[in-house]
């Protein structure tokens, strides 16, 4: 008698948007997002009431500083800990300390000092938080599905923009400060159970031996500077740095300060910059919409490197542009441009680096996007101001172009793929 043996049928995993656990990461996520939002809105207005307009921008400001002295640090306990116990942690201290200053206002009126002490508390934890939030993507999902999941946080950073500031802004009006304080630090615990109930890969096997050896006989520094060392010598890290660093420089101060004092200029009003930004966040979404429905797009080297130079192609003209309607335009073409490269070089980021370093890559590219690109926007402005819009957004876009340069000149960036 024969037995014939018949193998089990192979099984393809899901999609990223069809997977529970990334669901439920996801859902997470955008709960964070929204009570983030919300939060910052509640601490403006909250500061602006207990202070002078520039004891309030003090107050907006102080998160800042610890989040660009601690990121690298953040990035080396995620790699150390595991980034889903740090982002875990992080909520359940950005809950209490917001839930403890709602308490405060409702009982008492404190003044500017524990606003201050919260938006300190946020920079801090903000500092281990996104470095965190970066790595988990690969705990979560396949790296084939990586891609679809920057798509899909894409979509979720546009859903907590379109919603939290309407949402904090109700919660002002009904409530004041101490209701919108409220509401963040409810959504945030929102995240919390979310999280505990998402399962994450394990590391492979050689990336498991490096991580454990690190977080047992290396000292945080070490690990900081081999993590630094890593990219240096990575062939397509180093030159993705550098592309996100130089876009960024020329693309926040265009599109921040420079795009309020264009609008002046033009006579477009508050309304037509509001059109203006909005047409940018539908260009971002359908691009992030995009990422989520295909899960790949081939090239992604190339595209990313064309996608910042016809980007900062866009940043140029928009300066150039006379009616709102042509502006909604440049500026939904900028999002769209700009919302492509951003999502394919995180994809890149998320596939390329070894897991147990992701959290020091994400490190390093958010001090990148949130240190050195916020300096551009009092250049921008003083550079406006002496020579106008015309000028200072044409110098930008080079400076942008620069980067999308420098992605399809070097050839281990110009040749990276996303994972099939």
């Amino acid at each position: 008698m024969t037995v014939t043996l018949i193998a089990p049928p192979e099984t393809t995993p899901r999609p990223a948007h069809r997977d529970p656990n990334v669901l439920r990461w996801l859902t997470a996520y955008a709960s964070s997002m929204v009570g983030d939002s919300v939060y910052y809105i509640a601490l403006s207005w909250a500061a602006v009431q207990a202070g002078s307009p520039s004891q309030a921008g003090v107050v907006m400001a102080v998160s800042a500083v610890p989040r660009a002295l601690l990121m690298l640090g953040g990035g080396v306990l995620a790699d150390r800990l595991g980034p889903r116990k740090v982002v875990i942690g992080s909520d359940i201290v950005r809950c209490v300390a917001v839930l403890a200053v709602a308490a405060l206002l409702f009982l008492t009126s404190p003044g500017l000092w524990p606003l201050a002490v919260l938006a300190l508390v946020f920079g801090t934890v903000d500092a281990v938080f996104m470095p965190a939030v970066g790595a988990l993507p690969a705990r979560v999902a396949s790296r084939d599905q990586l891609a679809r999941v920057q798509g899909m946080r894409g979509l979720a950073i546009r859903f907590a923009s379109v919603v939290g500031g309407p949402l904090g802004g109700l919660a002002v009006a009904v409530g004041g400060a101490t209701a919108a304080f409220a509401l963040a630090g409810l959504l945030i615990a929102i995240s919390v159970p979310l999280l505990m109930a998402v399962r994450v890969r394990d590391l492979p096997a050689d990336d498991k031996a490096d991580d454990k050896s690190a977080a047992s006989g290396g000292t945080a520094s070490r690990d900081l500077v081999a993590g630094l060392r890593y990219i240096r010598r990575h062939r397509v890290l180093a030159p993705l740095m550098l592309a996100i660093a130089l876009g960024d420089l020329g693309f926040v101060g265009p599109l921040n300060v420079g795009l309020t004092l264009l609008a002046d200029e033009r006579g477009w009003g508050a309304s037509g910059m509001g059109w203006v930004l909005a047409g940018f966040g539908v260009g971002a979404g359908a691009a992030s919409l995009l990422l989520t429905v295909r899960g790949r797009l081939p090239h992604a080297g190339r595209v990313a490197g064309g996608a910042i130079i016809a980007g900062s192609v866009a940043i140029g003209a928009l300066a150039f542009v006379t009616s709102v309607v042509a502006a909604v335009g440049v500026a939904l073409l900028i999002g769209l441009l700009a919302g492509l490269s951003g999502a394919m070089c995180g994809a890149l980021l998320q596939t390329q680096a070894d897991p147990a370093y992701l959290g020091r890559v994400t490190a390093v590219s958010g001090l990148v996007s949130l240190g050195l690109a916020p300096l551009s926007m009092p250049l921008s402005a003083t550079a406006i101001g002496a020579w106008g819009t015309g000028p200072v957004f044409v110098a930008s876009a080079a400076v942008c172009g620069l980067g999308g340069v420098i992605a399809l000149g070097v050839r281990g960036l110009r040749r990276a793929e996303l994972p099939k």
